[in-house]
């Protein structure tokens, strides 16, 4: 072998071990939420008791929902991960007002709720892949006016000349809610102030909250995640409904403290080998019924190749 080609093969294999480095750092990266659950042997899992069906409490007093099982099958992910079978998932249960403050301060390593992803809140957390197409809807009564049905599902009145100006006075000193410190309490008064309307927006404090204040009409019309609001008019079919109409388009996601890409990735490569091979379709069907095309393709792609 000449001079000439010893060159060579050293220039390209200190070219692939240059191009193999950063891979090689990006696994082998510190995580301090690992690194804890490693000393500890616990796995810190937060979910919400109020957000039926991604995450609440069941009649047996255990957690349980889609975003819950979705957590489950994270914490055998993590147990691989760290060679820790007997690995302990502990379940905290935070509420709407604290529980992003839990995964900040460290009480909680992974929140299995239903977040919506915002510039806003990727500030100060990390957030997982989707794991839902979310979005706004409304809840009403079911004996509520015929004319603010139409209005609040987006169905005009073409006979009518005035029609514009008929919804605005229409939804006049209508008192509305949201649960406090959502995304869709938020939507909501930004909506209201770019129509000029003069109404009452009335925070509450959970999902359950709202739909009681419309059932006793203390308020006309409940905003939030529409698969929750569907639920909660499942249960009570004789008094509530869910608007046919979704106001804003909303990935939620599992929310987790900032400056770990370890974890993250452990999170990530748990839920996109599940979108990937195992049965969606039906787990979907558990929860929110069978899945159309648009949920299908949402977990398609948001499936990350190896």
């Amino acid at each position: 072998m000449t001079r000439r080609h010893v060159f060579a093969l050293t220039a390209v294999a200190g070219a692939l071990a240059a191009l193999l480095a950063p891979a090689a750092a990006q696994v082998t990266a510190p995580s301090p939420t690992l690194d804890r659950i490693a000393e500890s042997g616990h796995l810190r899992l937060g979910y919400r008791v109020d957000v039926r069906p991604f995450s609440y409490r069941d009649d047996a007093g255990q957690p349980a929902g889609y975003s819950v099982e979705l957590c489950q099958k994270i914490a055998v992910a993590v147990r691989e991960d760290l060679r820790m079978p007997k690995l302990v998932v502990d379940w905290e249960a935070v509420s709407a007002r604290d529980r992003f403050e839990a995964v900040r301060q460290g009480s909680v390593d992974l929140l299995c709720g239903a977040d919506t992803v915002t510039l806003e809140r990727r500030q100060t957390l990390a957030f997982s892949i989707p794991i839902f197409p979310g979005g706004i809807g409304v809840l009403l009564r079911t004996d509520a006016p015929a004319r603010l049905k139409n209005v609040l599902a987006g169905r005009g009145q073409p006979f009518h000349p005035t029609w514009r100006a008929s919804v605005t006075e229409l939804l006049q000193f209508k008192a509305f809610a949201a649960v406090n410190g959502s995304t869709a309490d938020a939507w909501l008064h930004q909506r209201i102030k770019d129509l000029n309307v003069v109404t009452t927006i009335v925070p509450v404090p959970s999902y359950e909250a709202g739909a009681d204040n419309v059932a006793a009409r203390t308020n006309d019309a409940f905003f939030g995640e529409r698969a929750i609001l569907l639920d909660l008019a499942r249960r009570r079919p004789k008094d509530l409904f869910v608007v046919d109409r979704l106001f804003t388009y909303e990935p939620l996601a599992l929310a987790m403290a900032q400056g770990d890409e370890r974890f993250r990735l452990v999170v990530d490569r748990a839920l996109t080998h599940f979108y990937a091979f195992g049965p969606v379709s039906g787990f979907y069907t558990k929860f929110f019924g069978e899945p159309g095309e648009n949920a299908l393709a949402f977990f398609r792609w948001n499936t990350i190749p190896e």
